[in-house]
Formats: C-alpha cells, sequence, structure tokens
C-alpha cells in the first residue's frame, strides 16, 4: 500500500509578509476573537484579565467587518490594535460559497467510467415518500468532469497513468478557464501513485488550485470522498482570497495574522486552512461549542446541549466530558462532507428570520431571513418583512430603549407595523397575538432541534443542562427548557459574543485519516503501527509547536456486513484485543446490542492537538444593574411588571427571581416566571426552573 502523500504547501500563494505568525496559547497575552455571522460580526478581546466585547454588522467583504470590529473593541479598551499579540477568527466565507452557489468554476478529474460519480450519489432520495424530490445540483457540472485511463484497486495500481494525456488535460482545462481542479481517482485513499501523479503535472502546468483527494480525505466511499474534494477545490479560491487579503490587511494594520477556526473546533494557521479550504466550513458554530465547553461546568449532569441562536440561524450541538462531539458524516446543503467537525445541527430559525403564512393559513417562520441589510423592521434599514426579532420587541423582551450591539437604536413603531400586517394576514387579533405565535413558532422548531440531537440519538435531555448563547439564544433558552423538562438553563457571561469567546479558548488541531479495510483478526499490528506512524508525521508536521502537541489516535470500526462505523480509541502499540472490546463496549453504548460477529478495521485517524490558554477572565459587576421596568408579555401568564437589568453590573452571587430581564450590549436573556437566576464567580448566569430538581 502507497502513503498518501502529506499536503503540500503553495507558496505562490503566501501573502504572509515578513511578519512572523505567533503560535496561540501565551499566558497573559492581550488577545482577540473575531467571529463573523451572517447579520453580526462579534468580538471578544482579552487584556489584562478583562473582557471586553464588541458587536458590528457583517459587512458585504466581510475583513471589513472584521477590522472595524477589533477597532471598536480596541477603543473601548484603551489600547492600540498594535498591543494585540494573538488574533483567532472564525468566518463564513466557504459555507456561504457552497449555500449560494457561488464558488469558483471548478472541474474534476475522475478515473476513466467514473465521470457521473457526483451526480448519481447514493441510492437514497431527500424525501422518501416524495416522487418530485431533487437532490442539489452537482458543484462540478458534467461538461467540466473529465476521465484519465488509469486503474488503481485497493491491492495497488494496475494501469499506470499516462503522462501524455495528463498534460493534453491540462490544456483543456486552460481553455475552459477554470478556476480550481478537483482530483478524485478510485481507491486513491489505498495508492495513491496514479494521482499524484495528475496533481503534480496539473500544478505544473495550471496556475488555479489542485485539489487531490489522497490530500483531502484518504478515506473509501467514492461518492464522498469525492463530493468532499471537490467541495475543498470549489471553495478554495475564495478562502485563499479572503484569507490572504484579512493576513496582508491585519499586517497594515500592526496585526498578528489570524488563526483560523476549523469545522473540527480547533485553530489552525492562514496557510494550512488556504491549502485545504475543506476544513473552514461551520468555523464559527464549532467556536461556540468550544466556548460553552470552556466556559459551563458539567458537574450533576450527562452533559450539555449547546443552543446558539443568531441572526439567521440556530445551531444545536453536545458537549460531553467537556468536549465537543464531531462527526465525520456532515452534510451542507445537500453536500457530503467528511472532514472531521464539531456535530452541529442547524435549523433557519433565527431573529432574522421572517414570518409569513402558507397557503393553509398556518404561521410559519423562517428559512429565510431579513439578513443584516435591511434586517428587521425595528433595526430602521428599510425592512419590512416580520422577523422573530420584531415579534420579541412587540412582547416586550427587547426594550424600546435597547441599544443592539451597544449602538443600533431600536424603530419600536416600524416592529408593531410588521407583526400587525402579519397578524391581518394570518387572521390574528392584533401585533401581540400574532407575536407570541410567531415566538412559539419559532421555539417549537427549535425544540425539535434539540430533540433530534438528544432523544433521537438516545439521550433524555432531561439529563443535560442548556447552555444558550448568541444574540436571540438566552431570549429563547426558558421556554425550549421548559418543553423539553431541563432544570437548568447556563447563560455564559459572553453569551452574544461566545462563538468570539470561543476563538480564545480553542486549542490548535489536525487530523489525518487512511483507510486500511481488513478484518481485525487479519490485521497486523506492525504494518497498522507503521501506517499509524506516518499519520502522526503528517498531523505533527502542521503543529507550530510539536514538543507540546498531544496526539490521540483512533480507529473506524464495524461488524462484518454493516455499512456504518464507530470509533474507538486506540494506544500506543495496536492491540487486536483491546479493540475489539472497545468496539463491542460502542457498539452496545450506541445502539443497544453487541454481537460477537467478525469485527472490521476500516480507517485509522490521528489528531495532533496543541492546547490553548484558559481564557479566564474577571468579572467585576459594581451591583449597580438595577435599569428599571417594564412590562413584559409572556405566553402562558400573560403581562408581568419586568425588572430589567444591566447585566455587566450583576455582581456575583446575586440571584434573581423571574420574571426578569437581563440586558448586554450583543444579547438579552429572558427570566421567565417560575424560573430563578444566579450569577456565579466568573458572570455566568445559572437558571433554574422553580421547584426543579436535578434528576
Amino acid at each position: 500500500m502507497t502513503d498518501s502523500s502529506p499536503r503540500e504547501s503553495n507558496d505562490d500563494n503566501s501573502n504572509q509578509g515578513d511578519r512572523a505568525l505567533p503560535a496561540p496559547g501565551v499566558d497573559g497575552a492581550t488577545r482577540i476573537g473575531v467571529d463573523v455571522g451572517g447579520t453580526f460580526t462579534d468580538v471578544a478581546l482579552s487584556v489584562g484579565g478583562r473582557l471586553l466585547t464588541a458587536k458590528v454588522p457583517t459587512t458585504d467583504e466581510q475583513h471589513v467587518g472584521v477590522l472595524e470590529g477589533i477597532e471598536k473593541a480596541c477603543d473601548e479598551a484603551g489600547i492600540d490594535p498594535t498591543e494585540i499579540e494573538e488574533f483567532a477568527h472564525a468566518m463564513t466565507v466557504s459555507v456561504n460559497a457552497l449555500l449560494e452557489r457561488g464558488g469558483a468554476k471548478t472541474a474534476l478529474v475522475t478515473t476513466a467510467g467514473f465521470r457521473d460519480v457526483l451526480e448519481i450519489g447514493r441510492q437514497d432520495r431527500p424525501s422518501l415518500y416524495d416522487l418530485e424530490a431533487e437532490k442539489p445540483e452537482p458543484l462540478v457540472p458534467r461538461e467540466l468532469r473529465f476521465e484519465v485511463d488509469e486503474r488503481t484497486t485497493v491491492d495497488g495500481v494496475e494501469q499506470t497513468v499516462s503522462d501524455a494525456e495528463v498534460r493534453v488535460l491540462a490544456e483543456t482545462l486552460r481553455k475552459r478557464d477554470v478556476e480550481a481542479v478537483a482530483i478524485c481517482l478510485l481507491h486513491a485513499y489505498a495508492d495513491s501513485s496514479n494521482e499524484r501523479a495528475v496533481a503534480e503535472i496539473l500544478r505544473e502546468h495550471l496556475e488555479v488550485p489542485v485539489s487531490a483527494s489522497h490530500e483531502v480525505l484518504a478515506e473509501f466511499r467514492e461518492f464522498e470522498r469525492t463530493s468532499t474534494t471537490a467541495v475543498d477545490a470549489y471553495v478554495r479560491p475564495a478562502i485563499d482570497r479572503y484569507v490572504g487579503r484579512l493576513v496582508e490587511e491585519a499586517d497594515e494594520a500592526g496585526l498578528p495574522a489570524p488563526w483560523i477556526m476549523q469545522a473540527n473546533g480547533g485553530i489552525a494557521d492562514p496557510e494550512a486552512v488556504r491549502e485545504r479550504a475543506v476544513t473552514t466550513t461551520l468555523s464559527g458554530p464549532a467556536a461556540g461549542v468550544v466556548g460553552a465547553a470552556a466556559t459551563v461546568d458539567e458537574t450533576d449532569v450527562e452533559g450539555l446541549v449547546t443552543f446558539d441562536m443568531g441572526g439567521t440561524s440556530s445551531d444545536v450541538s453536545l458537549v460531553r466530558d467537556g468536549r465537543a462531539e464531531r462527526t465525520t458524516d456532515a452534510e451542507i446543503d445537500g453536500l457530503p462532507i467528511r472532514t472531521p467537525m464539531v456535530d452541529v445541527n442547524t435549523v433557519g430559525a433565527g431573529g432574522g428570520s421572517i414570518a409569513w403564512v402558507d397557503d393553509g393559513g398556518a404561521l410559519r417562520v423562517g428559512p429565510h431571513s431579513a439578513g443584516a441589510d435591511p434586517g428587521p423592521a425595528c433595526y430602521g434599514r428599510g425592512g419590512t418583512e416580520p422577523t422573530v426579532t420584531d415579534a420579541n420587541v412587540v412582547l416586550g423582551y427587547i426594550g424600546p430603549e435597547t441599544a443592539l450591539g451597544g449602538e443600533m437604536t431600536l424603530d419600536v413603531e416600524a416592529a408593531h407595523e410588521a407583526v400587525e400586517r402579519l397578524a391581518d394576514e394570518a387572521g390574528l387579533e392584533g401585533a401581540l397575538e400574532a407575536a407570541h405565535g410567531v415566538y412559539r413558532v419559532a421555539n417549537a422548531t427549535m425544540t425539535r432541534t434539540i430533540r433530534s440531537v438528544t432523544v433521537e440519538r438516545g439521550h433524555d435531555p432531561r439529563e443535560f443542562a442548556l447552555v444558550a448563547f448568541g444574540g436571540a439564544g438566552p431570549m429563547h433558552a426558558a421556554a425550549l427548557a421548559e418543553s423539553l423538562e431541563i432544570d437548568r438553563v447556563v447563560v455564559p457571561r459572553p453569551s452574544g459574543v461566545l462563538s468570539a469567546f470561543g476563538l480564545l479558548a480553542a486549542d490548535e488541531s489536525y487530523d489525518a485519516a487512511r483507510t486500511v479495510g481488513l478484518t481485525l483478526s487479519d490485521a497486523n499490528p506492525a504494518e497498522l503501527e507503521e501506517t499509524y506512524d506516518d499519520l502522526v508525521a503528517n498531523v505533527l508536521s502542521d503543529a507550530s509547536d510539536p514538543d507540546r502537541a498531544t496526539v490521540e489516535r483512533a480507529v473506524d470500526c464495524r461488524y462484518a456486513g454493516q455499512s456504518f462505523e464507530l470509533t474507538v480509541p486506540v494506544d500506543e502499540g495496536f492491540d487486536p484485543a483491546a479493540v475489539e472490546e472497545r468496539f463491542h463496549e460502542a457498539h452496545d453504548r450506541a445502539h443497544g446490542y453487541a454481537t460477537d460477529e467478525a469485527v472490521e478495521v476500516v480507517t485509522l485517524r490521528a489528531t495532533a492537538t496543541v492546547p490553548g490558554t484558559d481564557p479566564g477572565v474577571d468579572h467585576d459587576g459594581d451591583g449597580g444593574a438595577l435599569v428599571g421596568t417594564r412590562e413584559v408579555h409572556f405566553s402562558e401568564t400573560g403581562a408581568w411588571g419586568t425588572t430589567v437589568y444591566d447585566r455587566d453590573r450583576l455582581e456575583a452571587g446575586t440571584t434573581l427571581s423571574g420574571p426578569a430581564i437581563l440586558e448586554q450590549a450583543e444579547s438579552t436573556t429572558v427570566v421567565p416566571p417560575r424560573w430563578n437566576g444566579e450569577i456565579g464567580v466568573d458572570g455566568t448566569l445559572v437558571m433554574s426552573r422553580a421547584g426543579g430538581e436535578r434528576r
């Protein structure tokens, strides 16, 4: 079996400049994290033990908003941006390119006879009983899918690729003006010789990025490997331009180069993600889960359900034993992506989600969003469609004096007018009833998503704590917890910018994998150790400080005849008996049974992690937190005179009884009737149901 080659650098695309790239994780350093969302760009700045946050509208050219957010946070801290020593960043460039189909003009090169793998896909349909269901269009149209005459099997190369044929292909691709090339030859995960030869010639003759499957995903399953490689090629020019531009702009502003959050929950240096762009999908949501894991104590609970409600969507994930759960079986807009990533379920219900009435007269929310511009009607930027945020204004959860992002004043009248029009269309009695309806429908959508990652996976949500963040999450969290019978809701102090805060907490992380495909009883431990040595060398070569890195080894196993795998850890010195025992235990835990069927070793994995620094900061509430009272409407209990607090000024140890509203520049927390709250030493709010007991 031929080893897959390590990722090759692309020196022509380097925009690093002369500024040295600092490794993350320096104690006491002035550090900043910036997360670009669909509506707002969030900033968290740690300086001198203080945490300062900022929120600015997301701009069309994302790097512009990033720099504006940094400047705003630095102004508040009274420091110059040049004093920042570490800079971490999460973005939406790659996922936007996929959702909007705005990526590069990409060509696919594959083995003769396999041109249509992307289009054929799997036999399952998106909706089993929908006779008109359609699969998403392939990223690469058929006229840009090319074949080369070669043959590789799981046992090695049977027919060597012709260099002359590939050079002719290179000229064809040049004439087609392609902007990126994906190469996925049959069984290149087992022997990459032919694929490496094709990649070498195309890189020599073309001035566009070339993504080869043995570098992107050295795993079996042709459709998923081809899809992941095509995604990498499709978004790579956009990532290269964006990250390169941001590195240049940061250098000109005297900032360090940004480390980029990957979908696996770890940050990486900018050159690494420019070479493997597919790792940046779901960058922002992963950072939020990392932030939740870093700030919330799991004592007395099975784990955490993280709930991030932003402007355009809501993201739900699980944290167990202090770590975000990961998956290699993800999908974005119908496109399989098998790179390791934090297991995030996303639903199109955010603060900016538009409420509407369907043909049957039912009230619906999302998935369409008002975005950042013009945004909800209450933004006063010309938006007229009623949104979840407008409904929250009508209900009183967001007050007329609230300044979103610390500076955006609300147009309360516009919010009422928009929701009133919705009420007329739905046949409801006024804006208040319509607002209650929008709130309940949005909550029902998000509750279903939480059930999908808990109940549908064999977890009892009542045994978990719900961690709420994002600009809108803390407004809806208690209502969701009530419907799920969750007794504890945790709202971290930087809840409105927790993804940005998570960037300060993130470790540096790199993954590598290779499919071997053999029965455990036939496995040669020495040969598997050689493969692990290659994988470990691969991930350590990426690490900024290999001496500080820890390496975790794992293996995907399954029973013979199964079409899915479970991942179990592997110790140094591959021990088949230990692996088999761990797999049986994992299968029993996941599916309720284990058998005496033969166990197959499918894919070997290695992950290198360089630990970051705890972003712990002081909470210095001075006690002058009372803002006043206002009338707030709760669905089941009607209108209440509700105390409003400035959350940042609440002292540690303060206890609250609902109803109460806690306002911050970046988010608002609703403590409903029958709920209590307590402020922890780090400013974290822990809400509990009155009379609720931990099970």
